[in-house]
């Protein structure tokens, strides 16, 4: 039974809601349409299915572009209504004829929208009952019959042993008109070989036809063995032997060579302490607070070539010739079609692909695009091509702008008005670089003078604490550390009472890297995200990614929500994006994390020193995706 329909415009304003059904939707199905999936640029899907303590709705929608009209059906997830989707067009149809902007209620569609859900509910009824199979009954002479077996693609018969005569005449009249016509259709038989062999005056006495020739085996290993041999007794020419050429050179160590250049350990001072150097004295400010410019110049208008596709024509436009695509142009189209957008789309979504967007990220984009643009109606002077191309850009710029404000400084101050630790935790999988990032944060929250203190939670991994103390060591920053082998979730706890303590401002807890598929470290991870209840969870991943970056991220946040045990599961906040300054204009990978989990990139790792740590620039990334 269907629960709701209703009209709204792009703009918000409901215009129409079914009074008929009257049915009070549980929780907030329309809002979270709108905002997960009409905002997130996946209004080319199919349905969406909505999931709350109480209530499981699926919805479906369908756009009067045009008229900027959003139509909206809303039924029990358990229920299979087939006549939605035609009840959606019909509903549009009839709403579009009786439209008028000033307008903002229609109690005049009642009747009609009645009438239009009756007959789509006939229409379903009479599709189900032509589609019902029945069963046979045995009566009838092909009733029941089932089909021989023994039919391969291309409509040919297998031929076996236990076949009837017939059947053996047919095969070899359709080897013969095979034969004829100089095609086999895959029909190949041992007689066919015998005859082609004996064309070629050449008799196969081979018992097993079709078997490799053993003889001609052996001649190509012994001529391979000639000339392996040949190779092996000339040697090179140069007559140099490649063992001492290989070997490395060993250094000579010279007293008068200045050895403080060599030494990369920390100094030790008179007492036996370690000297520490201050690195905000030797580095500078953090990239985090300088502005990136991106230059205004237009680079992702396309040229005016004679590409086809990259103008978003039709394949049959070069033949309708010059006058034809230039008259479309000027005076434009009643209403854009899928047949007209798909060439511009495809070049999009190839464009996209090259630049490290995962493949499914980039097929939804350009659904979600034809579905916004599909029924518009294109303006004059302007190409198929550069409206798809502008509805591209406006759909990244929704995607990779934050949807939520999180302002860490700010979080910060109100926690230690609070007087309370802000907590970070820095997930991510294996060698992405989660401490040598969780330093870099350290490092920008020291320049706002902002107390910080670390927890070194990986206790799973050799090393791990050691390379958190240098870090921690370097930056004069305190740090909790328990050695390994202990409950990470235990110790985040204890570091963060500590830091009530102590007084610190932030706690950047460093966690154990793990795969997405690792079970048990899944759950630990879950366990301490639940226990210590942070304020921030990081997943660090690297830029260098492209589809792994969508399964990674997808199954963080499926398995801890999975393995939560409280009814509001945390799931990622944030991502911290690694090794950026490797990958050129290959970016697609924060449009790929940020499209499958949500969360806004908001640390940009793009170097080796504590300073390399920026934001990340919008309007550059989309600049780069488009060119």
């Amino acid at each position: 039974m269907l629960e709701q329909l209703l009209i709204f415009t792009r703009g918000g304003l409901i215009l129409w809601t079914c009074k008929e059904i009257g049915n009070a939707l549980k929780g907030s199905p329309i809002d979270t349409l709108i905002r997960s999936c009409l905002l997130e640029e996946r209004s080319g899907a199919v349905s969406f299915n909505y999931d709350a303590p109480g209530a499981a709705y699926t919805l479906k929608w369908t756009f009067h572009n045009e008229l900027g009209l959003v139509f909206v059906a809303v039924y029990q997830k358990i229920l299979h209504l087939l006549y939605v989707d035609e009840l959606l067009s019909m509903v549009k149809q009839s709403f579009s004829e009786i439209y008028d902007p000033k307008r903002t209620a229609y109690d005049d569609f009642d009747e009609t929208f009645r009438q239009l859900r009756k007959e789509a509910e006939a229409r379903a009824e009479e599709l189900r009952k032509t589609k019902q199979v029945v069963k046979p009954t045995g009566n009838g002479k092909n009733q029941g019959q089932i089909p021989k077996a023994g039919l391969v693609e291309g409509g040919s018969r297998k031929t076996s042993g236990g076949g009837s005569k017939k059947d053996d005449g047919d095969d070899d009249k359709a080897k013969n008109d095979n034969l004829a016509n100089g095609h086999s259709n895959g029909v190949h038989t041992v007689e066919d070989s015998r005859k082609k062999d004996s064309t070629n005056g050449k008799e196969n006495t081979s018992s097993n036809i079709g078997a490799f020739d053993v003889s001609k085996l052996q001649k190509i290993r012994s001529k391979g063995g000639k000339k392996t041999d040949t190779v092996a007794n000339k040697g090179p020419k140069t007559g140099v032997d490649t063992k001492k050429k290989a070997t490395k050179k060993n250094r000579v160590w010279d007293d008068s060579a200045p050895q403080e250049k060599l030494d990369f350990t920390d100094p030790v001072n008179e007492n036996g302490h370690d000297h520490v150097d201050i690195v905000a004295a030797d580095q500078g400010e953090s990239m985090m607070d300088k502005e990136e410019i991106v230059s205004s110049d237009s680079e992702v208008e396309d040229d005016d070539d004679d590409d086809g596709a990259e103008r978003g024509e039709r394949p049959e436009a070069k033949k309708k010739g010059w006058f034809s695509s230039v008259f479309q142009s000027i005076t434009g189209k009643a209403n854009l079609e899928r047949v007209d957008l798909e060439p511009a789309l495809k070049a999009l979504k190839d464009r996209l692909m090259t630049k490290n967007v995962a493949e499914e990220i980039a097929e939804k984009l350009c659904e979600s695009v034809a579905a916004s643009l599909e029924g518009k109606k294109l303006a004059s002077f302007t190409r198929i091509s550069s409206t798809v191309q502008s509805a591209m850009e406006e759909a990244l710029v929704r995607i990779l702008t934050p949807k939520r404000s999180i302002d860490i400084l700010r979080d910060v101050h109100a926690s230690k008005e609070q007087r309370k630790p802000y907590v970070i935790v820095f997930v991510g999988v294996n060698g992405v670089g989660k401490s040598t990032n969780l330093a870099k944060v350290a490092y920008w929250l020291l320049q706002h003078k902002v107390s910080v203190m670390m927890a070194a939670c990986d206790t799973f991994r050799s090393g791990a604490v050691e390379q958190l103390r240098t870090h921690a060591r370097r930056l004069q920053i305190p740090i909790f550390e328990k050695g390994y082998e202990k409950d990470p979730a235990v110790v985040a706890k204890e570091a963060i009472q500590e830091a009530t303590r102590n007084g610190s401002d932030v706690v950047l807890v460093d966690t154990a890297g793990r795969m997405q598929d690792n079970e048990p470290l899944m759950r630990a991870l879950s366990k301490l995200i639940n226990l210590n209840n942070p304020d921030l969870v990081l997943f660090v991943g690297e830029a260098l990614v492209g589809n792994d970056a969508v399964d990674q991220l997808s199954k963080f946040n499926q398995k801890l929500s999975d393995l939560s045990t409280s009814p509001n599961p945390r799931l990622i906040d944030g991502i911290l994006l690694t090794k950026f300054d490797t990958i050129d204009d290959k970016v697609g990978a924060a449009l790929s994390m940020v499209y499958v989990s949500g969360a806004p990139v908001m640390f940009v790792g793009c170097g080796q020193s504590y300073t390399d740590l920026k934001k990340l620039n919008v309007k550059a990334i989309v600049k780069t995706l488009l060119k």
